[in-house]
């Protein structure tokens, strides 16, 4: 099972593995309250990409096809991708995001896009 949840909610068993998918360290967040099994920097947008979106929703649309086409495309994803999604098809993973919006986040993303391209 591969789910999402906000850095700053509190961890709970049911989180299984919480990876951290951000490239930033969320903002008063120590690393013994994140409780994470792993920071995976190497699959968060670009840095150029996560600048240009700023988490605006209006951006939201034309940030998740660019994400979509660097997750496609960059070989530096590809490990962590397989990763997660082999994780996932053994046990729960919670991809751990740090921003304010649920629903407009490069998580959102990057969940619906390991569900669709690696069958989980």
């Amino acid at each position: 099972m591969l789910q999402i949840k906000r850095i700053y909610e509190q961890p709970e068993p049911s989180d299984g593995v919480r990876i951290l998918v951000d490239r930033l360290w969320p903002r008063g967040v120590s690393k013994d309250k994140a409780q994470l099994n792993e920071w995976m920097k190497d699959v968060a947008p670009s840095p150029a990409l996560r600048k240009q979106f700023h988490h605006d929703p209006a951006l939201f649309e034309t940030f998740k096809k660019a994400y979509e086409q660097e997750l496609t495309c960059d070989p530096d994803k590809q490990p962590c991708l397989e990763k997660i999604a082999a994780l996932s098809q053994k046990q729960t993973v919670t991809l751990v995001y740090g921003a304010k919006d649920p629903a407009h986040n490069n998580a959102v993303v990057l969940c619906d896009f390991i569900k669709t391209h690696f069958d989980v």
